[in-house]
């Protein structure tokens, strides 16, 4: 099977599409790596740094729902069918697909199947399942500088269960981790006062 950038190019640039298109008809390239394609596609808007307005919480339900599903060890998603039918304009769709495709093909570069029962092992499934829940209700929490990350351990996260590359995979487990920790310090400077981690850091970085 092609890599998945290949496939979204054909998808959306190479192939004529209606004026929108709906979830359920991006799906139809997914193919057995449904559940990774899925990650990679609904983080991506939130991934980029680009302007998503209106895009992060929804598409955070969904990107919990799919995680409740791998965690309870389906092999394929079920989403409701509105859901499915929920359209986007395909203009829209290509300018995010256009600026998260090359940042896509530097991961792929470096994925090849290895270590692959850790995106296929019901226990590795679990792990990956819960790192992505968390990563999603940070994305869905009103506070500005609390989308990104998430969605970029999700984005990471999906490339490695597309790919059957475990490697990549404990790489998004281990930056949902880190950004985990971040996203709790930033809420609790919400709500008890004072510096959070990710202020900390660009005061840091200002000062090297």
């Amino acid at each position: 099977m092609a890599k998945l950038s290949v496939e979204l190019d054909r998808y959306f640039f190479q192939e004529d599409r209606q004026a929108k298109v709906k979830l359920a008809d991006i799906l139809s390239i997914a193919g057995e790596r449904i559940f990774g394609f899925l990650f990679v596609v609904l983080a991506l808007p939130s991934a980029l740094p680009i302007p998503a307005p209106g895009y992060s919480i929804p598409f955070a339900i969904v990107l919990f729902l799919l995680a409740v599903q791998l965690i309870s060890g389906r092999k394929r998603p079920w989403l409701p069918v509105r859901m499915m039918n929920q359209s986007i304009k395909l203009q829209t769709a290509q300018g995010i697909v256009k600026s998260g495709i090359p940042w896509l093909k530097r991961i792929e570069a470096v994925t090849k199947p290895r270590y692959a029962y850790l995106c296929t092992s019901l226990p590795g499934r679990v792990a990956l399942g819960v790192a992505i829940a968390c990563m999603s209700v940070s994305m869905m929490i009103p506070i500005p500088g609390t989308n990104t990350l998430p969605a970029m351990g999700i984005f990471i996260t999906g490339v490695g269960l597309s790919e059957d590359d475990g490697v990549i995979s404990l790489g998004g487990l281990i930056f949902c981790v880190l950004v985990l920790g971040l996203m709790a310090s930033v809420i609790l400077a919400a709500v008890y006062g004072g510096t959070s981690l990710i202020d900390s850091l660009k005061e840091w970085l200002k000062n090297i």
